[in-house]
């Protein structure tokens, strides 16, 4: 294919996608011969649920690679074509991650990718969706919980300090994030979700 002939836009919104659908998470637990980490726990390939193996070092690595994967995408798209392509890049990767075209289009939740996103765009987001998540899984030891209320608060945050394109994207994943946790949210309101390190 000839790139140079494709708009930048759509360019942006493929290398996007490309790299937010590699399941690190799928692929660190059979290449550490754990199988296959969707036939455990949730049955999530994210961070969370390659915890429930109990290899914390794998479910680092994945956090930090599902991560890296969006911020890697946003910078590659605002090289191509300026932050215009890194906000399409970045909708690209999210949208790669939660349906990767090489697993039917069933991924992850968007967590880790979201907060590469954040990181590429507009690092103090990333911090304070961080500090967000932290402070609410150590009251909470709620993953979902915590992924929930920083999504919820980080395009709030970003209309007020950055700008409203942002937030605007931003509130469009998250929308996305919590409609890809609604088995979490049920589950937190009858209080039977799985906390953090439990085994599901």
């Amino acid at each position: 294919m000839n790139w140079g002939n494709v708009p930048t836009d759509i360019v942006g919104l493929v290398i996007g996608y490309v790299l937010g659908s590699i399941p690190f998470g799928l692929i660190l637990t059979r290449l550490a011969g754990l199988g296959d980490i969707r036939a455990i726990g949730s049955g999530n390939i994210g961070a969370t649920n390659v915890l429930r193996t109990g290899n914390r070092p794998l479910a680092a690595g994945t956090l930090l690679l599902d991560g890296l994967k969006g911020t890697v995408a946003v910078l590659l798209g605002g090289a191509i074509g300026g932050p215009a392509v890194a906000i399409l890049a970045a909708l690209g990767a999210f949208l790669g991650h939660l349906f990767p075209v090489w697993l039917r289009f069933n991924g992850g939740k968007g967590v880790a990718t979201y907060i590469g996103l954040l990181a590429g765009l507009f690092w103090p987001a990333a911090i304070f969706f961080c500090a967000v998540w932290i402070a609410t899984a150590l009251a909470t030891r709620l993953s979902s919980a915590s992924a929930l209320l920083a999504s919820l608060l980080a395009p709030i945050l970003l209309f007020f300090i950055a700008n409203g394109t942002l937030a605007a994207l931003f509130a469009a994943l998250s929308a996305l994030l919590w409609w890809r946790h609604a088995e979490n949210i049920r589950r937190l309101l009858a209080g039977t979700e799985t906390k953090i390190g439990e085994k599901r």
